[in-house]
């Protein structure tokens, strides 16, 4: 899968001799190849691919409509990239501001002097913004994958694990599923700990009475699930059963409340407004839901500063919490898919209190 027509309208839509993609993701965004090196051009009539020896072969075999070319020493990508710019009469070049280095940046200006750089990171983050039917069937298949791995670690879960222990079990159960990677470091904490949106697994051993976050995703087929899930170890308290309660119907609301056409902001204060009417308004300090594709956080939300309207084909984590400060947070958290009508919702995994 590629986007080369996409991108050479982007590219004609936007005034731009040529648009250069030199970031990972963007590479692969663009050729559907992935690779730690490489350059991609784009102009509105064609597209070209360089890479170097290590790639080479798979690039040849698997990129399709871009010509692919070789670097090496003699032959670097400034020069040989820089020898098609002149030769295309290329003046204005888009690139992506927000992952080149100044040094990089610097660098090509020095070698392509006739060349001005134009920004054109928010262009690209808007076609990305927007996916296609085959991009949403990999993310709902790396949702599936998470899951698996999810329902493959809750007969191991007992009193006693430590969530280090917990993590490293949970990213095997990952790559048993069929994950290529994970798509960010597990989040794994219990009891106080569950208070830290963002913790980090340590030492603590999983006790009875705990809450315990997991916040997990994986890269399968180049795109990226994300999925949080509280548990109980042990009986639950009655407070934690109605916090509990309160975050499923703030994260209810605010799915009911997603749609395309709307702001990331209205959704988040549907969610928010549930959290408050509770009295839980000061736990909940981080925006309902992110955007998501080949990265795990892409562009577009769901956020208090969130104003402008988000567009159908747009995949929206659903994430609300409540955390309250050295005693127990509560988080859950599915991925949607936001259309005309409202919203798909990818996840599968069921939403009701698990004790274990």
């Amino acid at each position: 899968m590629n986007r080369l027509d996409d991108l050479r309208a982007l590219a004609a839509r936007e005034g731009l001799d040529a648009l250069l993609l030199t970031s990972p993701v963007a590479r692969r965004y663009a050729t559907g190849f992935a690779s730690s090196a490489g350059m991609a051009l784009v102009t509105p009539r064609a597209g070209y691919f360089f890479t170097d020896f290590r790639y080479i072969e798979a690039a040849r075999a698997q990129v399709t409509g871009y010509q692919v070319e070789m670097t090496d020493r003699a032959h670097p990508y400034k020069d040989l990239v820089g020898a098609l710019l002149t030769g295309l009469g290329v003046g204005k070049l888009g690139y992506e501001q927000d992952t080149m280095t100044a040094g990089q940046l610097d660098g090509l200006r020095a070698a392509w002097p006739s060349v001005t750089f134009t920004p054109a990171q928010k262009a690209m983050d808007a076609l990305r913004q927007v996916k296609t039917e085959e991009e949403i069937a990999r993310m709902e298949a790396a949702q599936r994958v998470s899951e698996a791995a999810f329902e493959a670690l809750l007969p191991k879960l007992r009193p006693g694990l430590t969530e280090s222990r917990v993590r490293a079990e949970f990213i095997y159960q990952m790559f048993l599923a069929g994950a290529e990677n994970v798509s960010f470091d597990p989040i794994v904490v219990s009891g106080p700990n569950s208070s830290r949106p963002h913790g980090e697994a340590g030492d603590r051993a999983l006790q009875a009475g705990d809450f315990l976050t997991l916040d997990f995703g994986v890269v399968y087929r180049g795109y990226c699930s994300d999925t949080t899930r509280t548990l109980a170890i042990g009986t639950p308290t009655e407070e934690m059963r109605r916090v509990y309660q309160v975050v499923l119907a703030a994260q209810g609301a605010g799915i009911v409340a997603a749609r395309a056409g709307v702001t990331g902001a209205s959704i988040h204060q549907a969610a928010a407004d549930v959290i408050a009417a509770a009295g839980y308004g000061d736990y909940f300090g981080h925006g309902f839901g992110h955007g998501l594709g080949l990265e795990v956080h892409e562009t577009g939300g769901a956020a208090p500063q969130a104003e402008e309207p988000l567009p159908a084909g747009m995949v929206l984590s659903a994430e609300p919490g409540i955390y309250l400060p050295g005693r127990f947070g509560v988080r859950i958290e599915d991925v949607i898919v936001l259309t005309a009508e409202g919203n798909r919702n990818l996840t599968a995994l069921p939403k009701d209190l698990l004790v274990i």
